[in-house]
């Protein structure tokens, strides 16, 4: 496993991270909280060390999966969950007095000490951050928390939280279909030494090639309500995905491990997300594919942002990101 120092830390963590989010409930359908736990331990087993949840996901009961696959290996991990989701995605909340109450609800569901990488899951428009944030530096001071993040926050936020308290990493959508952030933010954090972690990598998973129809999802699951798998958005981007399939081909590697892999030559530390072994060693592998400039330049003929049909979220939740 390759690594990489994250952000304003003493942290070497892999180079691809394993996101958590799936092995909850109500979300990408049917969970197994026996597979999912297989999965980390595997995960762990090839040398993934930054596991990604949030108090939110399942509204709790993902901590206390990942709190329970933990035991007995918890100094092999680094430990990331997320804070200001109300249950089941409710309003958000970062009020320096509920950063205290979900910080102590976290630990004690993961059954941890301390975690190593906190987030602010979401900007609340209505608090300063530099209120928040100056709550989340009590934690660290605390004890409870090593290091700070932020997730899907703008440059000028970013800037404000920094100035508080050192920011180690900024979550955000990144992939292939996912770039908004290239132009402002993704500067922005290069330029403070903090490090981009990339949800969605695969773009929930439609980059993995294995979504061919609409009907391929359970009827629990999320994605149905996604933009960019409705209509004739979801057969267009389809159409993408096979153009991106004969270049991995010549690659010899997985249109998934293509994409990733492109995430990384460009700066970012994927988390991509799954709840089976099989795909999550598909993953892991993509740290061994290289892209040349002539490779990046291909991907971006077939595949530059303005092709994605459809939006990453509806569009009220559009307006909960990079604020």
């Amino acid at each position: 496993m390759k690594t990489r120092r994250l952000g304003h830390s003493d942290l070497d963590v892999s180079s691809i991270g394993l996101g958590l989010m799936g092995m909850s409930p109500g979300l990408y359908g049917n969970t197994n909280d026996e597979e999912s736990t297989k999965t980390i331990h595997r995960a762990m087993e090839l040398g993934v060390t930054l596991l990604d949840s949030a108090d939110v996901y399942g509204n709790g009961h993902n901590e206390e999966l990942l709190g329970k696959a933990l035991a007995g290996r918890r100094e092999k991990a680094v430990v990331a969950t997320k804070f200001a989701f109300g249950p089941n995605f409710g309003s958000v909340t970062g009020h320096p007095d509920y950063v205290k109450k979900a910080i102590d609800a976290s630990l004690q569901r993961l059954g941890l000490d301390y975690i190593d990488l906190y987030y602010q899951h979401r900007v609340d428009p209505n608090v300063p951050i530099e209120e928040t944030v100056g709550a989340m530096s009590d934690l660290v001071k605390a004890g409870k928390v090593r290091y700070l993040g932020l997730s899907e926050a703008g440059s000028a936020t970013i800037r404000r939280a920094h100035a508080v308290h050192p920011i180690s990493a900024l979550q955000t959508e990144y992939s292939l279909w996912s770039r908004d952030i290239e132009e402002d933010i993704f500067p922005t954090v290069k330029e403070l030494g903090i490090t981009l972690v990339a949800y969605s990598p695969l773009s929930r998973g439609f980059i993995s090639g294995e979504l061919r129809t609409f009907e391929d999802f359970g009827p629990n699951d999320f994605r149905r309500r996604l933009p960019r798998f409705q209509g004739d958005n979801f057969q267009k981007n389809v159409a993408i995905v096979n153009k991106l399939q004969d270049i991995a081909k010549e690659k010899n590697c997985t249109v998934a491990q293509l994409a990733l892999a492109w995430t990384i030559t460009n700066g970012a530390l994927p988390i991509p997300g799954t709840k089976r072994i099989k795909y999550l060693e598909e993953n892991v592998a993509a740290i061994n594919v290289e892209l040349t400039k002539e490779d990046l330049a291909q991907i971006e003929a077939v595949s530059p942002e303005s092709a994605v049909h459809g939006t990453r979220y509806n569009e009220a939740s559009m307006g909960t990101v990079n604020l």
